[in-house]
């Protein structure tokens, strides 16, 4: 390990950690060096140390515990996910970025889905379910959550877990576009998701694409009004 400048200190010496794991291989519950050893190591105080193992140690990648000392952790997805969700920079990101992204990410897993579909009928089961709930919705607030469930449940159903967590970062377009969702689109949106999985269902993957695809972007549309 080398010696660090003391400029960003904590975040410096986070990466160096992240880096020694990668390096050395090491598995959750592998042994790190102890605080001392690696503030003599990068040549800084161990309260230096101490500050990136805890920020390391929120996301789940480091884990202490007494009379064990640091070990790899299991990175705890659900409280990063609601740690970033609420993030304000994210706030900031271009609106049309969010939209292609998540249509980057959604449409990515709908080969996955199909594949998972058809040996477990229990899948579109679900999603059909959801879309007899949409067409009996009568508020905006109840609309909105189901189609969040909805898109949650399609990115789950590709069995894709660390995608699954990604999608949770996304939500955050729901709450920044529930303005653009009038009960005039309703039966518009409700549409397209059983017309999505209908082409899941027939197993035609590029159809259900361009379904999704259209569905999503159709926010930008809004926007532009």
């Amino acid at each position: 390990m080398e010696i660090l400048p003391r400029t960003k200190m904590r975040d410096r010496v986070a990466q160096q950690i992240k880096e020694y794991i990668l390096k050395n291989r090491l598995a959750p519950g592998d042994r790190l060096p102890t605080e001392s050893q690696m503030a003599e190591s990068f040549g800084i105080s161990r309260l230096s140390v101490r500050e990136a193992t805890k920020a390391l140690e929120f996301l789940g990648i480091v884990e202490s515990k007494t009379g064990v000392g640091l070990t790899v952790g299991r990175i705890d997805m659900d409280r990063m996910v609601e740690h970033l969700g609420f993030h304000t920079g994210l706030m900031d990101v271009d609106p049309e970025q969010l939209i292609d992204t998540r249509v980057i990410l959604e449409t990515g897993v709908l080969g996955h889905v199909v594949q998972r579909m058809a040996s477990d009928p229990t899948i579109e089961e679900g999603l059909r379910d959801l879309i007899d709930r949409f067409r009996a919705a009568r508020e905006l607030k109840t609309w909105i959550a189901l189609d969040i469930e909805f898109h949650r449940s399609l990115l789950e159903a590709s069995g894709l877990q660390p995608i699954v967590a990604f999608g949770e970062l996304l939500h955050v377009f729901f709450r920044r576009f529930r303005d653009s969702v009038k009960q005039g689109g309703w039966k518009q949106g409700i549409e397209s998701h059983a017309r999505l999985v209908d082409f899941l269902s027939a197993g035609n993957v590029a159809k259900a694409t361009i379904e999704l695809r259209e569905h999503i972007e159709s926010h930008k549309e809004r926007m532009q009004r």
